[in-house]
């Protein structure tokens, strides 16, 4: 990220009520605790995406939520980045990842789309892989379920006891790269266990 350029922050979700709050969904959600944590209103629309500008720790940001559904939030992200004169490296992007067990957080610079429809259509649109991703576990699912079923389902009951301080240790990372690097980010947040077997 350049020291003092705006940034982008994108929480991937899919829009409308039946996803809300769907393990998919966990990147909206941690945008939108950042936003109540730092007073950013996510409530202006462009190009298909609700964001809002900010400052967190005087850091500039704008805090996004696309509203096409997670295969094609690329395009619209991307329009809303040239807008305002934003490239793919200053793009922080939280969104969540089954390859890590719940209650884990991971940090990862840039890569691949590891099979995420979300990453995948940014990758596409930027045609660079060069973003920040701040990768939420949500665990895999059991024998019985499809992945498709499993991240399109509500966290159950011992998880939602613990959400929130997930969502809280995300958002501190999300400071920690602003404010601090994402080396230190890495550092500090890396693999670590968010909450007590």
């Amino acid at each position: 990220m350049s020291p003092s350029q705006l940034r982008l922050i994108v929480g991937l979700g899919n829009p409308g009520h039946t996803y809300k709050k769907t393990r998919h969904n966990i990147g909206f959600m941690v945008a939108d605790d950042l936003a109540a944590a730092f007073s950013i209103p996510v409530e202006k629309k462009k190009f298909g995406v609700l964001y809002g500008k900010g400052l967190i720790n005087d850091n500039g940001v704008i805090l996004s939520k696309p509203q096409e559904f997670m295969n094609r939030c690329g395009p619209p992200i991307k329009k809303l980045a040239k807008y305002h004169n934003i490239f793919s490296e200053d793009l922080l992007v939280i969104h969540d990842d089954i390859d890590l067990s719940f209650g884990i957080i991971k940090i990862k610079e840039q890569g691949g789309s590891g099979g995420h429809k979300g990453l995948s259509s940014l990758i596409d649109a930027f045609g660079r892989n060069d973003f920040i991703r701040l990768r939420v576990g949500v665990g895999r699912p059991g024998a019985e379920m499809t992945v498709t079923d499993h991240v399109l389902s509500r966290f159950d009951f011992s998880e939602k006891n613990n959400l929130e301080q997930i969502i809280r240790t995300t958002r501190d990372a999300v400071v920690t790269i602003l404010c601090e690097g994402i080396k230190e980010g890495m550092n500090r947040h890396n693999n670590r266990k968010v909450i007590s077997s």
